[in-house]
């Protein structure tokens, strides 16, 4: 039985991840921690921590979870350069999932994503547009950070030169050597993302929409199952999934 520390509990994954758990044979949720609450009275209780809080308040939860040698699933999105390197130089200590979505099908959208650049090449424009729910704080979402991440590394270009987000004025004719990024926020849309491939006379596109957050929760409560048995270490959904 894997134990389970749940950090955002009150949040809308929290309370997802806890509705799904109990559907998970061989997971028990030990400690829900929100705010207010001091995730050391019940780290111990613990094997796994998901959190899927604040992404200010990862980088610190990773390094307490460090020095009491507890696997951690990090769900959340829009870290710093500094608090990312901060959670990376942590991998020789723990193990740790880090992703930026934690669904099945969207997992399965990178790994597209990936072989149609490689397939498609540069006679391919590349554009990214996701939406989200009016709620969301972040922009653009760590799924189309990803994305773009994916295509820029199959084109192998520096992603900060090649990045657009969105297009204002007079903008001039569109390059050969740059990704469009497009975010889109409102009502209670959960997460959409579509890469485009567009060339003269044809266009490919990958869609991925999920309609419920369970979808998240399962994989990260999957991610965390298979993390309880794995040495110390930086993986991804990908690992978990076996796509790599």
């Amino acid at each position: 039985m894997t134990r389970v520390i749940i950090t955002g509990a009150k949040g809308r994954m929290g309370q997802a991840l806890i509705a799904c758990a109990a559907r998970h044979p061989g997971l028990q949720v030990t400690g829900q921690v929100d705010v207010g609450d001091r995730i050391e009275d019940v780290l111990d209780q613990g094997d796994v921590v998901i959190d899927f809080s604040s992404h200010k308040y990862t980088a610190g939860l990773a390094a307490l979870c460090a020095d009491r040698q507890k696997a951690i699933v990090i769900g959340t999105t829009g870290h710093s350069a500094a608090d990312r390197a901060a959670i990376e130089a942590l991998q020789s200590r723990i193990p740790i999932v880090l992703a930026t979505n934690f669904s099945t099908g969207v997992n399965t959208l990178f790994w597209l994503t990936r072989k149609a650049a490689e397939i498609l090449g540069p006679d391919f424009d590349l554009e990214v547009v996701e939406m989200h729910h009016r709620l969301k704080k972040d922009a653009p979402s760590g799924t189309a950070t990803t994305l773009v991440e994916i295509l820029a590394e199959v084109r192998g270009w520096q992603l900060q030169e090649a990045l657009r987000h969105g297009r204002q004025g007079i903008v001039g004719e569109r390059t050969t050597t740059e990704i469009g990024m497009h975010s889109l926020r409102g009502g209670d849309v959960v997460g959409d993302h579509t890469v485009i491939f567009a060339a003269n006379g044809e266009r490919v596109e990958l869609t991925h929409k999920a309609s419920s957050r369970e979808t998240f929760a399962n994989g990260a409560l999957r991610a965390a199952a298979w993390l309880a048995s794995q040495p110390a270490g930086l993986y991804n959904m990908q690992d978990v999934l076996g796509l790599k």
